[in-house]
C-alpha cells in the first residue's frame, strides 16, 4: 500500500524520510526541536478537461441481471463505469495502476459476475510482444469486489494485446453463467485456458497447445487474433452446477497454425476436449468478432472475411440453432459495404429485435448501424445520414448494445468513444455522443502560457492534433488542423501568448509533416511554407519546437538536428554546433527558450536510451538558436542516458538561466544557465520486478505559479519515485523540502506529460495513460 506522506530532503536520516507526515525534527542549538515542513499539502481535487472521448472504445459489456451496471472497456485508456444520464466514472485511475504500469491501462476483455453485480474482471496489456517478437509480455487478470473502486491482481500466463488488431472481438474472458468462480480466457497467442478459482491460476484446455512465439506472431503481421471468444450453453443447468456445454470461436490465422480445422468447436466436458463444428461454407476461413445467445437457445454469429477495427467485408450474420436445435445455419444478414463488427438481439426468433454494428464503411450512403425487428427477415438503416458523427474513426464500428430494459436505446462504439439513440424504433432515429467524463486522448505535449493569457494551455495530443483550449469545460475549438494525425509539440511566445507555434503530422496517405503557427491566440492559423530539415522523412512524436519571437522559430523534428526561421515557416536553415542527436530509440533535442532573456536557447539531449551509456547534455545559443555550444558543466553533471520519454529540461520563466533536468533517475537544477548543477537527493529508480515496470526516480518536470510567501519564484513539480513511493512531488522552496502531491486514488498508471498554471497556485495539467488531460485544485 502507498503511504500518502511528506519527506524533507536533503539532510534527514532516510528512517524519519519514510514515516513522518507534514513536519518532521532537525537538529537545533539545543538539541532537535519540532519544525514544519516547508513544503506541505497536495491536490484536493482532480478533474477531467474536456474533449469528449476522443479515443477507440472496444467493448460495451451489461450485467446479465442488473442492466444498470454497464462498462466499457477501452484500448489503451482503462475502463469506465456508466453512470445514466450520458456520464461514466473512470475505474483504473487508482491503486494498482502506478508509474511503472501504464501497459495495464489496455483493456482487452471485461466480464462481470452473473450472481455478484459488484464484481467485475479486468484482463489488461497493451501488446503481446515488443518490436521484434523477441519478448513476449504477459497480461494481468484485475478482480474488484465494488464495481471498480479497488482491485486485486494477478499475473497472467499468457500475453494480452489490448492495442493490437482485432481489439474489439469478444468478449475474450466468460465466467460460467451458473458457476462464475470457473472462467475461460480466449487469448491471442495460447490458446484457450480456463481457471476454476477466479483467475488465480490457470490451464490451457483440450482446444489446443500451441502457443505462438514471437516470430511467429512478426510473421503474421505483428498481430495474432487467435481465439476469439467462447459462449457457454447452460440449458438446463441449475445454480452453482458446472455448465459443460461451450462453443469456441478461433480465428483462421491461429487455427492455421495450430492446425485446426475448423473457425468453430465445441466441447461437451468443460472444455477439457474439443471437437469441429461445421460453419457455412461461404464464412469458412472467416473471422467472428462477435456472436450472442438469446435465451431460446438461438446463436447470433457475425462473420466477416477480414479482422480488425475497420476491417472491410464481405460480413455475414448467421442464426446458429445450437444444442437445443440440431447445430443448423440460416443467414439473416450480408454485405459488401464495410464488414461486420458486432451484433446484439432483444427477445426471441420471429419477433427478435437484432442490431447489426456495420464496420469499415467511411462515407455516407453506406450502412452503420442495420436494425431488423423481425428476426432478420428485414432489415434498415438507423445511423448513417442521421446527425450522428462528430468526427473520427467513423468506419470504428465494432460493438453494439441494446439496453436489455429499453429495446429503443441502442449504443455503438467507434474511434472516437459511444454513440448512442432513445428512439431506434423511429423513421429517423436521433443520436447522441454520451461520453460525458469518458477522455481517451492521447496528450504527447503540453505547454501553458503566462498568467492572464486568454487560454489556459495548447494541447498537443495523438490522432487528434494540437488544441488550444480556452475553457476547460468545454470541447477546444481552435485548432490548426482537424484531420487525423498527430500533434506533437508546441511553444507560447512568453512576452507575447498570441503567438503560438506548433508541429505535428497528418496520418493521410502518404503520412506528411506540417507546422503552423497563430498570432491571435489560435484563432487563426498559416501553416509553415516549408519543413524544417528531416520533418518530412521522421514521423515520430519525438518532436520540439520554439519561438524566441514572433517570426522567429526553432524546430526539431525527431532524429534530426534542429533548424530555425526568421520568417514564420517560409524558409529553414539548420542550426550549427548540433550534433545529430544520439540514436538508439527515436530522439530529439528538448529546446528550452530563456524566457528572462529568449535571445538563449538551451538544448537537452538525454542520451537518446540506456543502453547507449552516452551521458545526458545541455547545449547554450545566445542567438536565438541559430548556433549553439556545449556547456561543460552539463557534462560535469553526469546526466544518466536515458529515453526521450524519460527525461525532461525545463526553465524557470521568472528567473533568468534557471534550469531543472530530470535524467529519468534523478532531479538536477542549475541557477547560470548550466554552467553548475546541483544533484538534489531523494530521488531515485525502483527496479522492475515481475510484471511490474520500473518506477523512474524523475521524468517530469513541470514549473508553476509559485505560493504565495515561497523564497523560489516557481512552485515544482516532479513526476518521479522517492523513497520507493511513485508520484508527483512538489517543493514551494526550490527543492529543499518535498511533499507528495498526488494520493494513491489517482495514478493513472503513470504521468506522461505535466505543465504548471502560471494563473492559480498548486494547479497542474497532466495525461495519464490515455486517459486524457486532467488538472488539480
Amino acid at each position: 500500500m502507498i503511504r500518502k506522506h511528506t519527506m524533507i530532503a536533503p539532510a534527514l536520516l532516510a528512517a524519519l524520510l519514510a514515516g513522518c507526515s507534514g513536519g518532521s525534527t532537525t537538529p537545533g542549538a539545543s538539541g532537535t526541536a519540532p519544525v514544519l515542513a516547508a513544503t506541505t499539502g497536495s491536490a484536493t481535487a482532480y478533474t477531467s478537461v474536456k474533449w469528449g472521448g476522443g479515443g477507440y472504445v472496444t467493448g460495451l459489456i451489461y450485467h446479465p441481471t442488473s442492466y444498470n451496471v454497464l462498462y466499457a472497456r477501452t484500448d489503451v485508456g482503462g475502463a469506465y463505469r456508466w453512470n445514466g444520464g450520458g456520464s461514466w466514472t473512470p475505474i483504473t485511475d487508482g491503486l494498482g495502476f502506478n508509474g511503472g504500469e501504464g501497459t495495464y491501462h489496455g483493456v482487452e476483455s471485461l466480464a462481470v459476475d452473473p450472481t455478484n453485480d459488484n464484481k467485475v474482471y479486468l484482463v489488461t496489456g497493451l501488446s503481446t510482444h515488443n518490436y521484434d517478437g523477441s519478448t513476449l509480455f504477459n497480461g494481468r487478470i484485475y478482480v474488484s469486489q465494488d464495481r471498480g473502486a479497488n482491485w486485486t491482481h494477478y499475473d497472467l500466463p499468457f500475453p494480452v494485446g489490448a492495442n493490437e488488431n482485432a481489439r474489439a472481438v469478444g468478449e475474450r474472458l466468460k465466467l460460467d453463467p451458473t458457476n462464475p468462480s470457473t472462467m475461460f480466457y480466449a487469448s491471442r497467442t495460447a490458446g484457450l485456458w480456463k481457471s476454476t478459482d477466479s483467475g488465480q491460476t490457470w490451464t490451457q484446455t483440450g482446444l489446443s497447445s500451441k502457443v505462438l512465439t514471437g516470430s511467429e506472431i512478426v510473421g503474421m503481421g505483428g498481430s495474432s487474433v487467435g481465439v476469439e471468444q467462447i459462449m457457454f450453453d447452460n440449458s438446463n443447468v441449475g445454480g452453482g452446477a458446472t455448465t459443460w456445454n461451450m462453443y469456441a470461436a478461433i480465428a483462421p490465422d491461429y487455427a492455421q497454425k495450430a492446425g485446426l480445422t475448423s473457425t468453430l468447436y465445441k466441447s461437451v466436458n468443460g472444455g477439457f476436449s474439443w471437437t469441429p463444428v461445421s460453419v457455412p461454407s461461404n464464412v469458412s476461413g472467416y473471422y467472428v468478432p462477435h456472436m450472442v445467445r438469446t435465451s431460446d437457445g438461438n446463436y447470433y454469429v457475425a462473420f466477416n472475411k477480414n479482422a480488425g477495427q475497420g476491417a472491410g467485408g464481405p460480413g455475414y450474420l448467421y442464426r446458429f440453432g445450437g444444442v437445443s436445435f440440431g447445430e443448423t445455419w440460416t443467414q439473416l444478414a450480408t454485405t459488401t459495404q464495410g464488414g461486420y463488427g458486432g451484433v446484439s438481439v432483444y427477445g426471441n426468433g420471429s419477433t427478435a429485435r437484432i442490431a447489426l454494428a456495420v464496420t469499415g464503411t467511411w462515407s455516407s450512403g453506406q450502412p452503420v448501424v442495420q436494425l431488423s425487428d423481425n428476426g432478420g427477415a428485414s432489415w434498415r438503416e438507423i445511423a448513417d445520414g442521421m446527425t450522428h458523427w462528430g468526427g473520427g474513426y467513423r468506419g470504428w464500428v465494432d460493438d453494439i448494445e441494446i439496453d436489455p430494459t429499453n429495446k429503443d436505446h441502442i449504443m455503438h462504439i467507434h474511434g472516437g468513444g459511444v454513440w448512442e439513440t432513445w428512439n431506434a424504433s423511429a423513421a429517423s432515429p436521433s443520436w447522441d455522443a454520451p461520453v460525458n467524463n469518458l477522455e481517451e486522448t492521447a496528450t504527447l505535449a503540453l505547454v501553458t502560457p503566462p498568467a492572464g493569457a486568454s487560454y489556459k494551455f495548447v494541447n498537443s495530443a495523438g490522432d487528434i492534433g494540437t488544441w488550444v483550449q480556452t475553457d476547460l469545460a468545454a470541447t477546444p475549438t481552435r485548432t490548426p488542423n482537424s484531420a487525423f494525425g498527430n500533434g506533437d509539440a508546441a511553444d507560447v511566445l512568453w512576452s507575447d501568448s498570441n503567438y503560438i507555434v506548433t508541429a505535428g503530422i497528418l496520418s493521410n496517405t502518404p503520412t506528411s509533416a506540417y507546422g503552423a503557427w497563430s498570432g491571435d491566440g489560435g484563432n487563426t492559423w498559416s501553416n509553415f511554407a516549408s519543413l524544417a530539415a528531416g520533418a518530412s522523412t521522421n514521423f515520430a512524436d519525438t518532436v520540439s519546437i520554439v519561438t524566441t519571437s514572433r517570426n522567429n522559430i526553432v524546430w526539431a523534428p525527431a532524429n534530426s538536428i534542429p533548424s530555425y526561421s526568421t520568417n514564420n515557416g517560409a524558409s529553414w536553415t539548420q542550426v550549427s554546433g548540433l550534433p545529430a542527436p544520439n540514436g538508439g530509440l527515436n530522439n530529439v533535442y528538448r529546446l528550452v527558450v530563456d524566457r528572462q532573456s529568449p535571445n538563449k536557447v538551451y538544448a537537452f539531449d538525454g542520451g537518446g536510451a540506456w543502453w547507449n551509456q552516452t551521458t545526458g547534455k545541455v547545449y547554450v545559443s545566445t542567438d536565438s538558436g541559430h548556433s549553439f555550444t556545449l556547456v561543460q558543466g552539463s557534462v560535469a553533471a553526469n546526466f544518466a542516458p536515458n529515453e526521450f520519454a524519460l527525461t525532461t529540461m525545463v526553465g524557470n520563466p521568472n528567473a533568468a538561466g534557471d534550469l531543472w533536468v530530470a535524467d529519468g533517475n534523478a532531479v538536477y537544477h542549475s541557477t547560470n544557465s548550466g554552467a553548475n548543477w546541483t544533484k538534489l537527493s531523494g530521488f531515485a529508480t525502483v527496479a522492475a520486478s515481475g510484471s511490474t515496470g520500473a518506477l523512474q526516480g524523475a521524468t517530469r518536470i513541470a514549473l508553476g505559479k509559485a505560493q504565495t510567501g515561497s523564497s523560489y519564484s516557481a512552485a515544482v513539480y516532479v513526476v518521479g519515485t522517492r523513497g520507493g513511493v511513485w508520484g508527483v512531488w512538489h517543493s514551494d522552496d526550490g527543492g529543499a523540502t518535498w511533499a507528495r502531491f498526488n494520493d494513491d486514488t489517482h495514478q493513472y498508471g503513470g504521468i506522461s506529460v505535466i505543465a504548471g498554471d502560471w494563473n492559480t497556485y498548486g494547479r497542474i495539467y497532466f495525461a495519464g495513460n490515455g486517459r486524457g488531460l486532467i488538472y488539480t485544485n
